[in-house]
């Protein structure tokens, strides 16, 4: 079975958003091991919120399929390899998804959809790029999660420029 990887950006103080939406505070002078992680990968999960910020140029994202979580969107007629599911398809299609042959699946979303994910115990893995800094405002990562939620660090590297990268997996409930 594939795994659902939640991989992103966060700041020292657990934000993924600054206070309007911003991004800009993300270190981008290098690779961070994302060359190494997309080619682990050949399908996401995103956000529309999130889509919406990167449908302008979907190639920069080298997958097969990407899977919008949205109940607002049209259809992508002009894309085929995108598929929008609604709140009503999502077990389905996680389901069928999970269960189909290929590579690992990137959770590239907002919060309330890794609250969606980790709610229905659904995410395998995650792999935080923690910044070197506190925003202070902003969109929590971490919010509507209903249980407690232990982890075991798998990983971390450390980079030159004070970006710490963690890697997780959930621990099993007994």
């Amino acid at each position: 079975m594939r795994k659902i990887i939640l991989n992103l950006a966060v700041s020292l103080d657990g934000l993924i958003e600054g206070p309007n939406g911003e991004y800009d505070w993300c270190l981008t002078d290098q690779d961070y091991g994302m060359g190494d992680f997309l080619n682990s990968i050949d399908t996401i999960f995103i956000g529309r919120k999130s889509y919406d910020m990167i449908s302008a140029d979907t190639s920069m994202f080298p997958v097969e399929k990407i899977y919008v979580f949205s109940n607002t969107l049209q259809n992508e007629e002009h894309n085929p390899n995108v598929e929008l599911v609604t709140s009503a398809q999502f077990d389905e299609v996680v389901d069928r998804v999970m269960n189909e042959p290929g590579k690992n699946i990137w959770l590239f979303g907002g919060a309330e959809m890794v609250a969606g994910f980790m709610n229905k115990n659904l995410i395998d893995t995650l792999v935080l790029s923690i910044h070197p800094i506190i925003l202070g405002e902003g969109k929590a990562l971490f919010k509507n999660i209903k249980d407690r939620v232990n982890l075991i660090l798998l990983d971390h590297k450390k980079y030159s420029t004070g970006l710490l990268q963690a890697t997780y997996t959930l621990k099993p409930k007994f």
